[in-house]
């Protein structure tokens, strides 16, 4: 095993004897599998133990194991703790996803810091079939499908060679401490249901199934390659470099099939998802002028080109809803639609939802940051109310301010997304077109 360990090490270049290692430790098998793999083969490591509290005593009992395996290995601890249930309510995230984006950030702040080389983490062979079978449920392109790579910017997977059971073997003959994961048998976590009802179904199709299928998803990443270059060669053909901004053909583009996956793969980096390339694609045949923004650029529809921008610091704060869109993604995700006000129409009770009258507003309308100073008429009072004294009377704690984001007509307050309409565009007995706004989590 710690031949083959050493072998794809060198085979995929991911560190040498000279580097220094951070090594995500959770006190589970695989992380401590890892830190006796690399410390057997000679390489400068230290520990990083996450403890989320998500497990009472017995989170509290794996950052015990990580301690003494730092006396073990003679290594440095870096140890902290996240509020996990707390931090994924507020950003309206799973557990699973917000245990990920504490950690990652978390270990980049140390490697930075403390300037080790690259981050270790445990990811091994049967975490790619997981990851697989996530990506497809969700819906994904051609890279989705090839799973993890050994290597991903600073963050290193030196076990994607093992399987589980390859794991569990080395442990046993090391006599290697280790915690077991009592929410690793819940089904209430995705890659659970996948690990332990999805794979054992296909194993009963072909017992060597688990082996096909990762030769299968090299084979992807092979075809991936190819696609990525074509990409490329085509993105010069039919875009210009101006100073920090991209002038895209749009007599070039049209001659490309399919249009909307070639869009797709030139904008997904500059942060455009699919929902508002299709957008785009409809824009070719309107009028110029029509502009798109992601968190990071803006892409406005001239006569001849489709003109991309980075964004300034100060315009990264608003966006624009543009009529006629059916959804925007950032910064908030909003679906809309616009129809006829009809005698048994009924406004949904959520705060989630908005149903202002169409007539009163103009477009495009503005979604920004709130302001100190802002203020609006809240639905059902007579007076005006300072935003900032609102949020007192909710009881919103800063986090939460932070995180409200706010639609204006002009300079006018109509919605605070997710809190409260504004009384003057709710709907009356006179409204005669609805324009309703809902929030997607």
């Amino acid at each position: 095993m710690i031949q083959r360990f050493i072998k794809y090490i060198s085979d995929n270049h991911l560190f040498n004897q000279a580097d220094t290692i951070l090594v995500g430790v959770s006190g589970g098998i695989d992380s401590v599998v890892l830190l006796d793999l690399l410390d057997k083969s000679g390489f400068s490591v230290a520990i990083a133990h996450c403890n989320f509290r998500l497990r009472g005593a017995e989170s509290d009992g794996d950052e015990h194991l990580v301690s003494d395996l730092v006396r073990k290995y003679d290594a440095p601890l870096f140890k902290t703790s996240f509020e996990t249930a707390d931090y994924a309510q507020e950003n309206k995230i799973s557990i699973e996803m917000a245990a990920r984006d504490l950690r990652y950030q978390w270990f980049e702040m140390i490697r930075a810091t403390h300037h080790f080389d690259f981050i270790a983490v445990a990811h091994h062979r049967d975490d790619q079939l997981e990851t697989f079978f996530l990506n497809l449920a969700r819906g994904t392109g051609l890279t989705g499908l090839t799973g993890m790579r050994p290597m991903n910017g600073k963050i290193v997977r030196p076990l994607l060679f093992a399987s589980r059971d390859e794991i569990e073997k080395y442990r046993h003959e090391n006599f290697l401490d280790f915690r077991e994961d009592s929410s690793n048998q819940s089904l209430d976590y995705q890659r659970n249901k996948i690990r332990h009802t999805l794979l054992p179904v296909m194993e009963t199709l072909n017992p060597s199934f688990r082996e096909g299928l990762i030769r299968t998803m090299g084979y992807l990443e092979d075809v991936s390659k190819i696609c990525d270059r074509a990409i490329q060669l085509t993105w010069e053909r039919v875009a210009i470099r101006k100073g920090t901004d991209y002038l895209i053909s749009i007599a070039e583009l049209k001659l490309l099939d399919p249009l909307p996956t070639y869009l797709f793969e030139f904008l997904k980096s500059f942060g455009f998802n699919s929902v508002v390339v299709g957008d785009i694609v409809a824009s070719l045949e309107g009028i110029p002028g029509k502009q798109f923004v992601s968190l990071s650029h803006r892409l406005v529809r001239d006569r001849e080109s489709l003109i991309l921008s980075p964004l300034k610091p100060e315009n990264r704060k608003h966006f624009y809803l543009e009529e006629g869109m059916k959804e925007l993604v950032f910064p908030v995700h909003l679906k809309i639609s616009a129809s006829e006000k009809k005698d048994k129409f009924k406004i949904p009770d959520s705060r989630f939802v908005a149903c202002i009258d169409r007539d009163h507003v103009q477009f495009p309308l503005q979604i920004r940051r709130w302001q100190q100073g802002d203020y609006f008429k809240p639905l059902g009072m007579n007076g005006f109310k300072k935003i900032s004294d609102f949020f007192i009377d909710s009881k919103l704690s800063l986090p939460e301010k932070e995180n409200v984001w706010i639609l204006a007509n002009g300079e006018q307050v109509i919605w605070i997304i997710g809190h409260r309409v504004d009384d003057r565009y709710k709907i009356t007995p006179g409204t005669q077109n609805i324009l309703k706004i809902e929030m997607v989590f």
